[in-house]
């Protein structure tokens, strides 16, 4: 008689939970995968989506419904689930504080993932790092030096400050400033500077190509020349012009002055 009473008291409304619970979780196993591929679905039908922002999505909505199927499974055998909510609840807001500075690189890996300021291939200036931006990943963002050293730099330090994306046009001004002595004929200088720009091919002809007396300096007369270049050829227009500007005006007697300054003494009669 204890037995039956063990059985049907005790033992049948416990396995009947368990088997309950055990349903509730492998169908909530199966309803949160269909919404998270559904979820990831639509997300990858927006062009402005990263497959790399769309897995982690993915990944955090699945976390989270896979946690409130456990809990609706325990709470079927009869777990007190509000204590357990609780304790995840307080883990939660422990683990955040303690990663502050992580939440904040998230954050900001989000939003350069989202708005797209600049992509793999790209070269930027960014949290005190110039170079290529080779990847782009949730905390941080892999960067590549002009001396082909490798910079891992924080999304936080990134997003929080002035980003400069070089490659986000299609085309650059050259500014460049060539200074000649006050004794030198700067119609004859300029005419050397016109014809410099004018022989370059790789320099653009719309916008057209500025070449000006900019400045009286305290030891030269400057000029500006700033053409415009597709964003490739860049570096080196700059350098070929550098080089070509310097020979040219040798050949003509034409002198790029140092800094100077001239100090008149004055002696004083007792």
């Amino acid at each position: 008689m204890d037995l039956d009473i063990l059985l049907n008291d005790y033992a049948m409304p416990w396995v009947i939970k368990a088997v309950i619970a055990i349903a509730i979780f492998v169908i909530g196993r199966w309803v949160v995968k269909v919404i998270v591929n559904l979820v990831k679905k639509l997300l990858n039908r927006s062009e402005t989506m990263d497959e790399m922002l769309v897995n982690f999505i993915g990944s955090i909505i699945n976390a989270v419904l896979i946690l409130f199927v456990i809990i609706a499974s325990l709470d079927q055998l009869g777990v007190d689930t509000t204590s357990l909510v609780a304790l995840i609840g307080a883990a939660g807001l422990a683990i955040g504080l303690a990663l502050q500075g992580s939440m904040q690189n998230f954050a900001a890996g989000v939003m350069i993932l989202v708005f797209k300021p600049f992509k793999s291939g790209d070269f930027i200036d960014a949290g005190g790092v110039m170079g290529v931006v080779e990847n782009v990943q949730i905390f941080s963002t892999t960067m590549r030096t002009g001396d082909n050293k490798e910079v891992i730099v924080p999304n936080g330090g990134i997003y929080g400050g002035a980003i400069t994306n070089f490659s986000a046009r299609d085309t650059r001004r050259v500014d460049m400033v060539f200074g000649i002595g006050y004794d030198d004929d700067i119609r004859q200088a300029k005419s050397i500077l016109e014809k410099l720009v004018a022989e370059d091919e790789r320099i653009l002809k719309d916008p057209a190509p500025v070449v000006a007396l900019s400045e009286l300096g305290d030891s030269s007369v400057n000029f500006i020349v700033r053409p415009w270049v597709n964003s490739g050829d860049y570096w080196n227009v700059l350098w070929d012009m550098n080089e070509k500007v310097k020979t040219e005006f040798d050949a003509a007697g034409i002198s790029i002055p140092y800094p100077q300054m001239d100090v008149h003494l004055q002696k004083s009669e007792d």
